[in-house]
């Protein structure tokens, strides 16, 4: 494999947006489905988050799938559902891509973990980046299957010798989390801006 696990993504994240700024739905999509190679190798303590991720891009990749041209744009699903007041509804591509943008924050706070505290395991360097993003949204019981699963994190150095490949993990995973969280982030003012970024888990 040429470069690392993320050299893939960090390709696709230069197409997510088109010439005048607008946030792509394909290629966003294709940037978060990019990023499953990648939780695959952290085995069974990731098992949740990848299911999860995987179930809202087929959600939301569905509904694009539907009518590319309508849906271009990554928004327009959600200010449909808004408009049609099903938004809030738990099967919405809204609660999609809010639940996607929050799995992909977590994946972040961890790589960021990673590279900013080479000291911690991975399970410590897994855990602060839950209760720094996902805690505060999930109930007690996916609070604590999530906990559990966090101890089943594999060894960092191997973690890290694995997502290399023949290229520089260190300096991809810092790239990627510099150059996605900007779209994260974007997520987050857009769903703000219709009031739907702090629903919680049903």
């Amino acid at each position: 494999m040429e470069g690392t696990v993320f050299s893939p993504a960090l390709e696709g994240m230069q197409h997510v947006k088109s010439e005048d700024g607008v946030m792509l739905t394909k290629p966003f999509l294709d940037v978060c489905k990019l990023i499953l190679p990648v939780i695959e190798k952290f085995g069974a303590a990731m098992a949740i988050v990848k299911s999860d991720i995987g179930g809202n891009i087929t959600r939301l990749e569905n509904k694009y799938l539907s009518n590319p041209t309508k849906y271009i744009h990554l928004y327009t699903m959600v200010q449909e559902e808004v408009n049609a007041k099903t938004a809030k509804d738990s099967s919405s591509c809204t609660n999609g891509l809010l639940w996607l943008t929050r799995a992909m924050d977590f994946l972040v706070e961890l790589f960021r973990n990673l590279i900013h505290h080479q000291d911690w395991s991975m399970s410590q360097a897994c855990s602060d980046a839950y209760g720094t993003t996902l805690k505060k949204w999930h109930g007690w019981l996916a609070s604590s299957s999530f906990s559990l699963a966090m101890k089943l994190a594999p060894d960092r150095k191997k973690f890290l010798d694995v997502v290399a490949g023949d290229g520089d993990a260190n300096s991809d995973i810092e790239k990627f989390c510099t150059t996605f969280s900007p779209f994260l982030e974007e997520n987050h003012k857009f769903l703000a801006s219709v009031g739907l970024d702090d629903l919680t888990a049903s």
